[in-house]
């Protein structure tokens, strides 16, 4: 992915997270492949269905050419000093130079997503971004590493990538010790809106082996 980006996309000011409980009892855990490899990752992530949805909607708008946008939400911290974000929105960028193989997220897009935010999620923060990555599978390449590290450089700003064609996709997150791993990435926790029922239709992610347990003695 190539960018020509001339705007920062993080606020200048100085950000603290906000303190309150973890949601894990209104959420529903999906595991990557590399949850379980000797990661710690340095933040949990929780995603609503809203937000799920309209990211999965874009990532299928074009099926050649890489899509990508920017995730809005809150950065929190529990009371044993957890930290985790919730991805409340999605804002696909509209106005960019793509191809199959590199996004350009140019400063038309930009403008127009802090527009977005100062107009209707005033208050909430730039958690991440997401790209797809049309018949490449799922991994950050040199320059999304790049972008990703000079763009979106907190410690939990997090980078989802999606791959429209299998159906699968992951969020590459930063470790606790700081190291960012590119070629593994982890799943996240989706925020139950919808009575019960999931949206998480992606091929690689597993639900967490107690919540299946939970839906197996429900059922």
């Amino acid at each position: 992915m190539s960018a020509t980006l001339k705007l920062k996309l993080n606020p200048p000011e100085t950000m603290e997270p906000i303190t309150t409980p973890m949601p894990v009892k209104k959420a529903s855990r999906w595991d990557s492949p590399y949850d379980l490899s000797g990661l710690e990752p340095g933040v949990s992530v929780f995603m609503t269905q809203p937000a799920f949805s309209r990211i999965c909607v874009h990532s299928v708008s074009d099926m050649y050419n890489e899509v990508g946008g920017i995730m809005v939400g809150e950065w929190c911290i529990d009371e044993d000093g957890h930290h985790f974000i919730i991805v409340e929105h999605a804002i696909p960028a509209r106005h960019t130079l793509q191809s199959s193989v590199h996004l350009t997220f140019t400063q038309d897009s930009l403008v127009e997503m802090h527009n977005e935010i100062d107009e209707h999620f005033k208050g909430m923060k730039i958690v991440g971004w997401y790209h797809t990555h049309p018949r490449m599978g799922i991994f950050l390449s040199h320059y999304d590493t790049w972008l990703h590290q000079h763009f979106f450089p907190e410690p939990w700003q997090v980078a989802l990538v999606i791959e429209p064609h299998t159906a699968v996709g992951g969020i590459f997150i930063r470790q606790q010790n700081g190291d960012f791993d590119p070629s593994r990435y982890f799943g996240f926790h989706e925020l139950d809106g919808n009575f019960g029922r999931s949206m998480v239709f992606w091929k690689n992610l597993t639900l967490h082996q107690e919540e299946k347990e939970g839906v197996n003695h429900h059922e």
